[in-house]
């Protein structure tokens, strides 16, 4: 299935940038756009440019004091004292120069991204610049500054009054957004993460199910430590399906941390590009299944940004592209460009071999956890009325 499809991109979103050592890393999407365009799969006539979010829009989530102190924050004005107090100028979200220009670009890029699909340009459209879901509304946090999925979901809500579905399958919890709409019922929210007994944030428990009006329309899947691709895709494909049809969205806005991977240095789920390719392919199914093909798609975590994300985030466009994932071998170009920049070896495939998952001898315990906690989810929303 050929589709219109746009890729939002700037070299602007290079900006957000706290460190050289810190592993939030903007060039995974500046790696994903040369490695699309390098297939052939990308030309200029795909791109869109984002703008700058405004500071109303940045105010439909976050408190404007918080984004007055962003932007001392980018100016070196902001002190030790007032950081402390909006989560800026930690270890996990330092100040950096003109952060506050450098965040509005990220979300712009998303609002840029709604746009063209809501108003009918465009079937889908892709922001790997975007998918900041830890922000709160005065407070940054794991990396995260403004959070663009929120502000997004909440622009389509007062723009163009749709039920959205957010789904989540970044391996942190995707607290910021859940927390933004959980007492939303026009807003349904999926995520599907590792648990938080050793991860951050910590949240995204089975039982967290919304309040008031939304109780009901949040969902948690937190998955085990070492979890593999056969449970992984099991949980989210029949989570998503029936969530999807007991909810029926007009729009679906999907976060794509690629940090679920066995090559991620910061979490300790064993997926391999498997799941990368199904995760794409699942939500454009359903996205012409239920809402005439409206999918927006953003980027997320994912720390190994030369051997995972490139990958895993290109299979997002191929898919909204052609509707079918790539196979065989990388570009030949790309690697000869980027390998001798990389730390690492680079991959030649699209696919992974699966010996790169080490061998987890509790396979059996986990898939099993797992299952049971798919079962309890959806069970406790039978018992809430919500009838998948």
């Amino acid at each position: 299935m050929m589709c219109q499809a746009a890729f939002v991109y700037s070299n602007e979103f290079l900006n957000y940038h706290f460190h050289s050592d810190h592993p939030f890393n903007q060039k995974r999407v500046l790696l994903t756009k040369d490695l699309l365009e390098k297939t052939h799969l990308l030309s200029a006539d795909h791109i869109i440019k984002p703008r700058m979010a405004t500071e109303d829009e940045l105010a439909l989530i976050h408190d404007r004091a918080y984004i007055n102190a962003v932007k001392k924050a980018g100016t070196e004005n902001l002190t030790e004292d007032e950081g402390i107090e909006y989560g800026i100028g930690t270890e996990d979200t330092p100040v950096f120069p003109n952060m506050h220009e450098a965040s509005s670009y990220l979300v712009g890029g998303t609002l840029s991204a709604v746009d063209s699909v809501l108003q009918g340009k465009f079937n889908h459209a892709l922001n790997l610049g975007g998918g900041l879901h830890h922000g709160f509304r005065r407070r940054a946090s794991g990396f995260c500054i403004y959070n663009d999925g929120a502000i997004a979901i909440k622009y389509i809500r007062e723009k163009y009054d749709l039920k959205v579905m957010y789904v989540d399958t970044d391996a942190h919890h995707g607290d910021g957004v859940q927390w933004a709409f959980y007492d939303d019922p026009h807003v349904c929210t999926l995520s599907i993460h590792e648990t938080g007994r050793y991860l951050f944030p910590g949240t995204g428990q089975i039982n967290e199910r919304g309040i008031k009006e939304g109780h009901g329309y949040s969902f948690n899947l937190p998955i085990d430590a070492f979890t593999e691709d056969e449970s992984f895709i099991d949980v989210y494909e029949s989570a998503f399906r029936q969530i999807i049809d007991y909810f029926r969205p007009d729009v679906i806005l999907t976060q794509n941390g690629a940090d679920a991977h066995a090559y991620d240095p910061l979490t300790h789920l064993c997926a391999t590009m498997e799941s990368f390719e199904r995760i794409p392919m699942l939500a454009h199914e359903l996205a012409h299944q239920y809402c005439d093909g409206r999918w927006i798609a953003l980027g997320g975590g994912g720390y190994d940004m030369w051997r995972v994300v490139p990958r895993a985030w290109a299979q997002i466009w191929n898919v909204m592209k052609t509707g079918e994932i790539q196979e065989g071998a990388l570009s030949s170009e790309w690697l000869h460009q980027w390998q001798k920049k990389s730390p690492v070896k680079l991959p030649e495939t699209w696919h992974d071999d699966k010996q790169i998952v080490p061998n987890i001898p509790r396979k059996a315990d986990i898939t099993e956890k797992n299952a049971k906690v798919l079962e309890s989810a959806l069970k406790y929303a039978k018992n809430q009325q919500i009838h998948p």
